[in-house]
């Protein structure tokens, strides 16, 4: 796909990851649509690019309720025009032991709250967009790409049964939607980031900060720029599909 002058929507864009898939896909011409459910964020990450000389429009969205999503794309639609593009990059966290005993005496088990809250946002968060945009792709005739934003946590990671279980379905969808969504020109793709240098990664103590490092191939945790990179790739390589890039350093869970 040539990205200049090509209506990409991002959904967790306000910051982090998001942000800097924006930045980079905005530096080749992409006119931007930011989704995130923190206007307050959005409104900052739209001054930020718009200062870089970045075209980009903030919507506020939660991607878990069907109806805001709906709104949200058609919104996006009559603002900017129909996407080319998605990424579905929106996520959160709510990390928790399945269970937890001292002595054989259960103290603690993963909530079904903590469980439900992920499936939501980070599962059917990408089903809701993901449905929306290729929609939106097939009404308007134009051929199009959408980019899920995975984890290699998905392999299974200890402490996060509600992340990695949503983060594996992520890809069984793209790889369903791939075969489904070829003979519109629909181009599905993954992207699986291992540890990266974010805000939660800089307010680590040093020693685990240390000792999570030592773990990568590489020696060194990933930016935000070389998953967005691994985005651009996705979008401006005209024969992937229902594949995924992970980006790790070489590391494997």
């Amino acid at each position: 796909m040539n990205l200049d002058k090509s209506v990409i929507a991002i959904t967790g864009g306000a910051r982090g990851l998001g942000l800097a898939m924006a930045r980079h896909l905005g530096a080749q011409g992409a006119r931007l649509a930011l989704l995130d459910v923190d206007s307050g964020a959005l409104d900052q990450a739209i001054s930020t690019l718009h200062s870089e000389g970045i075209e980009a429009r903030g919507f506020v969205v939660n991607v878990a309720d069907e109806a805001s999503v709906k709104q949200t794309f058609g919104d996006v639609a009559a603002s900017l025009g129909p996407i080319s593009g998605l990424v579905n990059n929106a996520g959160i966290l709510r990390d928790a032991l399945l269970v937890k005993a001292r002595d054989g005496k259960v103290e603690k088990t993963m909530s079904l709250a903590q469980w439900q809250q992920v499936i939501d946002v980070n599962l059917t968060g990408v089903f809701l967009c993901g449905r929306e945009a290729a929609a939106q792709m097939i009404e308007a005739g134009h051929q199009g790409v959408i980019v899920n934003i995975s984890s290699i946590s998905r392999a299974g990671n200890m402490g996060q049964s509600n992340y990695a279980a949503a983060k594996a379905a992520v890809v069984s969808l793209t790889t369903t939607w791939a075969r489904e969504l070829a003979r519109y020109g629909i181009r599905v793709g993954a992207v699986a980031p291992g540890f990266i240098e974010t805000d939660m990664t800089a307010s680590m103590r040093e020693d685990m900060l240390e000792k999570l490092t030592a773990g990568v191939p590489l020696k060194r945790l990933g930016g935000p720029e070389d998953i967005a990179a691994s985005v651009a790739f996705i979008f401006e390589n005209q024969y992937f599909t229902g594949r995924v890039i992970e980006c790790d350093g070489g590391l494997r869970l």
